[in-house]
């Protein structure tokens, strides 16, 4: 029997963020500079689209879960493997009001992950990462999209001028 129900109304996209933070004594967040539009220049933290494949069909491919797209994306934009270089992720909050992302309306299910101070040196850019680089909690630089209402319910920062 194939479905053949099909939704009226517009379907908001799906990300993953991914907040990294060092073990160190006074931590490091990992962010990335966007090296592409929206925000290029601008740092973020790293994360992306999740892959839905068709999505709005329950008889074709339904994608990656979530877990593996954070995994991925923590990857291609940095360089960090969760089991190489042992840390896991572990999801904490969803943000999706309207207006987070100037392409439309995007859902993002935030990771966290605690970097072994090992693995900092493994980081280099990727994909559409410019660059990366570990910043002190105490002294982020603006941050592209709502990435610092992010940390502010994930981290407890207040980041915002």
């Amino acid at each position: 029997m194939t479905n053949t129900h099909c939704y009226p109304y517009p379907l908001p996209a799906l990300a993953v963020d991914v907040v990294a933070v060092t073990d160190e004594p006074r931590p490091r967040l990992l962010l990335v500079e966007r090296g592409r539009p929206p925000f290029a220049g601008r740092w973020a933290l790293p994360g992306g689209f999740v892959d839905v494949g068709v999505g709005y069909r329950p008889d074709g491919p339904q994608g990656e879960p979530l877990a593996a797209a954070a995994a991925r994306e923590l990857e291609e934009e940095t360089g960090l493997v969760p089991e190489r270089d042992g840390f896991t992720l572990a999801p904490v909050a969803t943000f999706g009001d309207p207006g987070r992302d100037p392409r439309g309306r995007v859902v993002s299910v935030v990771h966290r992950a605690t970097i072994p101070s090992r693995a900092i040196p493994r980081t280099r850019a990727g994909d559409d990462a410019a660059r990366t680089r570990w910043f002190p909690l105490d002294a982020l630089p603006p941050l592209a999209f709502d990435h610092d209402r992010i940390l502010d319910q994930v981290l407890g920062l207040t980041t915002r001028s």
